[in-house]
């Protein structure tokens, strides 16, 4: 198949998103983790197929014999702005103290993309903090409902202490049935979710970026 123009081979189940970047193609993203399912949940690795009027979710699309992709339109990359923006308005997102200052994948995205305005009305909702946990804490305000921590936390430990609760903007990361996380009965404590959280939504209480690092 053909993506940006370069010829790459694929095998038979393998999406566009890894034989893209198994061939140096970076496709934006920041529900997919290598080794956990797929959820197109971050709708940031669209890509445009030739013969389709859709955009597509690449770490959602098989590989076919003959497909010809674009990942890097304009058209692509002011999709991409949108969603970055989306997110930055939803929750409530403020780098200067936030604990993943500087390690953190939405901001990076945000400055690859030249995001330095977010043209939407912010919608400042009034999110809750779960600091219950001896050693993490939950910051709402950050989450950008990746879905990350619920994915690593059941196919990987096989806890299942994460889901989401919730409809559309109202939607929100709970442990067990909406708990408080110290008095889960499921959790671990092994930090997996917190390792695989793009932004600053899991934290390790008194670790640095740096120690995160």
């Amino acid at each position: 198949l053909e993506i940006d123009g370069k010829m790459v081979t694929g095998l038979a189940g393998q999406t566009v998103f890894n034989v893209a970047w198994d061939n140096a193609i970076h496709i934006p993203r920041l529900c997919h983790v290598g080794g956990l399912s797929d959820a197109g949940a971050c709708r940031l690795c669209l890509v445009e197929i030739e013969g389709q009027r859709k955009l597509q979710a690449a770490c959602l699309t098989p590989v076919e014999e003959g497909m010809v992709v674009r990942t890097a339109s304009e058209r692509l990359r002011e999709h991409r702005k949108l969603i970055v923006e989306l997110l930055f308005a939803e929750r409530n997102h403020i780098c200067a103290v936030c604990v993943s200052n500087g390690d953190c994948e939405l901001q990076d995205l945000a400055t690859e993309l030249g995001i330095d305005h977010v043209r939407l009305r912010y919608q400042f909702p009034k999110l809750s903090v779960d600091t219950t946990h001896e050693r993490f804490g939950l910051d709402q305000n950050r989450c950008i409902l990746c879905t990350r921590c619920v994915r690593v936390c059941d196919e990987v430990e096989g806890a299942h202490t994460w889901d989401v609760a919730g409809r559309g903007t109202k939607s929100v990361i709970i442990a067990d049935l909406g708990e408080p996380w110290g008095s889960s009965d499921t959790c671990t404590d092994c930090g997996k979710c917190v390792q695989v959280c793009p932004t600053g939504a899991l934290f390790e209480k008194g670790a640095g970026v740096g120690e995160m690092r």
